[in-house]
């Protein structure tokens, strides 16, 4: 009995990792929330899948631990990577509780590095990643973290930016945003990252306080130093200036 935690990466099997669809195809239980399994159910015929709803987390992992203390092999998947506003932290607490069991984390390509490279090269340099979603971290943390990460020029990249509960959530992040940066500071961001109806925009800061996103977009907001270049961001590392390349 075994189980793994696996990051699908943005949800095609030709953007998963191989060690990813190794677990899945070792698998004989498949848990997960119903629109992370919709990516993988069907190439995975004769498998059994544990799924749940929204805000069903605490549900799913302990479904998946009970189902591999039952003799088989599972597979919790997440999208993205696990361990990146996932799963994986949760499953580990919560396996505190049951008895000793083999838990494999296997990583994925999480959405800040999936969309950067949509857009170009945004994140080439240090940045942040900051989630809007004040569902389990209150609004003024994220506010504070919001402010903090501006001051000191990082590049960021928000997940969860809006929805239905938060539709102003993206513009008053970029008011916060705007105390700091430029309004003419370099932005993005991509919709349904790596699959059908992938979209993409660059803007500035000044625009994307208008833009209307959902939770199926990740937003990339950029450095003093960030550049749009033949229509794609990029945030220099310095190589050019320095005249050589850092190891």
């Amino acid at each position: 009995m075994k189980l793994y935690v696996v990051g699908l990466g943005p949800g095609a099997p030709e953007q998963m990792t191989a060690r990813a669809r190794a677990a899945l195809e070792e698998s004989s239980v498949v848990a997960g929330y119903r629109t992370y399994l919709a990516l993988v159910r069907d190439w995975l015929p004769g498998k059994e899948f544990l799924e749940t709803g929204m805000k069903k987390e605490a549900e799913r992992c302990r479904a998946a631990l009970e189902a591999a203390l039952g003799g088989k092999t599972v597979s919790l998947v997440c999208s993205g990577d696990a361990g990146v506003y996932g799963m994986a932290g949760l499953l580990l607490e919560l396996a505190e509780e049951y008895p000793p069991l083999e838990i494999e984390i296997v990583p994925g390509v999480t959405a800040a590095c999936s969309g950067a490279a949509v857009l170009g090269a945004p994140l080439g340099h240090d940045f942040a990643v900051v989630s809007l979603s004040d569902l389990l971290t209150p609004w003024e943390t994220i506010e504070k973290r919001l402010d903090l990460a501006a001051q000191a020029d990082f590049a960021l990249c928000l997940y969860n930016p809006s929805s239905h509960a938060r539709p102003d959530y993206l513009r008053r992040a970029c008011d916060i945003l705007l105390r700091s940066k430029s309004p003419d500071t370099v932005c993005g961001w991509v919709r349904n990252i790596g699959r059908e109806g992938e979209e993409k925009r660059v803007l500035s800061l000044a625009q994307l306080r208008g833009e209307q996103v959902d939770m199926f977009t990740t937003v990339f907001v950029g450095s003093s130093a960030t550049r749009q270049t033949g229509g794609r961001m990029v945030t220099p590392r310095g190589y050019r200036a320095a005249g050589k390349a850092e190891p």
